[in-house]
């Protein structure tokens, strides 16, 4: 019995549409991940005081970032439940 590879389906290499999405967000003013997280908590108490608050260069990278997107919504959720 000797040992044959196996042929393997071609790879799409295609990008789904929301990833191409999320790598053509426009993401100016820039901030990094780092400055995101210093500003995380301020952002935060802002929104919570005034719905209305605006801080572009945050919102730009939350709409382009999950991981911080993901980080902010936790904590509005944890202080909008006043567990924390």
């Amino acid at each position: 019995m000797t040992d044959t590879p196996r042929s393997r389906p071609p790879l799409d290499p295609t990008l789904p549409p929301r990833a191409v999405d999320a790598l053509l967000v426009d993401t100016t003013p820039w901030l990094s991940c780092d400055g995101c997280f210093e500003r995380m908590d301020l952002h935060v108490e802002a929104l919570l005081a005034d719905p209305n608050h605006r801080d572009d260069a945050m919102e730009h990278h939350l709409q382009g970032c999950a991981a911080c997107a993901d980080e902010a919504r936790s904590l509005l959720d944890l202080l909008r439940a006043g567990t924390v």
